[in-house]
């Protein structure tokens, strides 16, 4: 598309739609729906990529401009995932708000004063709803299995508000320290909960179980906290707070 053909859309984004009563969660057709799909279409050819505007949009910042020694490996962005495709398409950086991209950089401060030979890996962050979506609908599995593994979009994932991260340690070289399962493991071997007993039955090593400790410890030093299922995902708050502080990434 060329550059009048995206000024004619955004212009059509821009006056189509002053109801801002609706919220796209989901399938639900709405305005906000509607200026989504009017702006992917705009920046569809364009060597701007439109999910990094709607991060710009909500005031998101790069991850790599606050934290320049980190490392970012954006595992949506590839096929090396639990859903085994690209699902995040040109959106190459990673996203966070801002207080929070500074909860992660105290993080990597605290973990450099430890071991300055291994830095955080950051796997995935802010996501938008639209993403979600795709995601929710790709994963094949019963409703009461897949919200174990995946927020509903109707709800929203801490992701959706850019306050959650996914990350693991790694050596400067990018080479990720063992931590007994991959990313995107489902199973009670990625269970925080479950490191104690996994060791006793020999299906975690010591060093393994050593090396999440040190994660943990690392991003609680940053003021983030753990869930009980993915020894990689940590969170800035609550989706209580998170609503209360910022609107969905749309």
């Amino acid at each position: 598309m060329n550059n009048s053909g995206i000024v004619v859309l955004l212009i059509f984004f821009s006056c189509s739609c002053n109801n801002e009563n609706n919220h796209y969660y989901g399938k639900n057709l709405s305005v906000n729906n509607l200026k989504h799909n009017i702006m992917k279409i705009a920046y569809e050819n364009s060597p701007v990529c439109y999910y990094d505007i709607i991060m710009k949009r909500n005031e998101l910042v790069d991850i790599l401009e606050i934290i320049p020694d980190i490392i970012v490996e954006l595992k949506y962005s590839t096929d090396d995932n639990f859903l085994n495709k690209d699902v995040y398409g040109c959106l190459q950086k990673a996203y966070l708000q801002p207080e929070v991209a500074d909860m992660l950089k105290k993080s990597q401060f605290y973990l450099k004063s430890l071991n300055p030979d291994l830095t955080l890996l950051v796997y995935d962050a802010a996501r938008p709803v639209d993403i979600q979506h795709k995601m929710w609908e790709m994963l094949d599995m019963p409703f009461n299995e897949k919200i174990k593994y995946l927020s509903n979009p109707k709800n929203g994932s801490i992701h959706n508000f850019g306050v959650a991260v996914d990350v693991t340690l790694a050596y400067l070289d990018g080479d990720a320290l063992d931590m007994g399962t991959p990313f995107d493991y489902f199973g009670e071997l990625a269970f925080p909960s479950k490191e104690k007993i996994l060791l006793e039955q020999g299906l975690l090593t010591e060093e393994q179980v050593e090396n999440r400790k040190l994660l943990r410890k690392v991003m609680y030093a940053g003021g983030f906290y753990g869930i009980q299922s993915e020894w990689w995902h940590f969170n800035a708050m609550n989706r209580k707070i998170a609503i209360e502080l910022y609107e969905i990434i749309k």
